[in-house]
């Protein structure tokens, strides 16, 4: 008997879910999904870090880091940008203000350009190569997303030019 009435009551759950599933507009659906995941993981992380359990708690961190988004970038995408930014400013390239003079970007070294797509020089890679990390870096960096890349859009073209001509 009390095997019909759990049954029941699951049963009752599930339909109550979907049908909630069904009503609300997909965006929100995913925010929630996204939050309840990112919420789950940290408790989870948080129980196996207070049982001892510290490699089993780092995988749910950097999960839930992962849903963690800002600006419609998520965290990791972010590291990668930072680091690029990191790059080009170590070699004068670039400046978060607007007035200080940037080195002339016509005068960008082979070693540099392979630093900015984020290719190996010891490797032999082809256009295709090039054209991934490109594509890759320019779909978090491009104008038309933000504004205020513009010219990190531009040293990234620019380094892509570099490489091809040195591979042709």
């Amino acid at each position: 008997m009390n095997i019909l009435i759990y049954s029941l009551i699951i049963s009752l759950i599930i339909y109550l879910l979907l049908r909630f599933i069904a009503n609300v507009s997909a965006k929100k659906l995913t925010r929630r999904v996204r939050f309840s995941i990112f919420i789950i993981s940290i408790i989870l992380a948080l129980l196996f870090a207070l049982g001892g359990r510290f490699l089993l708690s780092f995988p749910l961190v950097l999960l839930s880091l992962a849903f963690v988004k800002l600006k419609g970038l998520s965290l990791f995408q972010l590291i990668a940008l930072f680091r690029l930014i990191q790059t080009l400013r170590s070699s004068g390239r670039f400046s978060f203000n607007q007035n200080q003079n940037i080195k002339n970007s016509s005068l960008l070294p082979l070693e540099e350009a392979y630093k900015i797509l984020n290719l190996d020089i010891n490797k032999k890679i082809s256009r295709e190569d090039v054209n991934k990390a490109y594509i890759k870096i320019q779909k978090k960096i491009h104008p038309d997303i933000s504004p205020e890349t513009a010219r990190l859009s531009a040293i990234v073209n620019e380094a892509k030019e570099i490489i091809l001509k040195n591979i042709s």
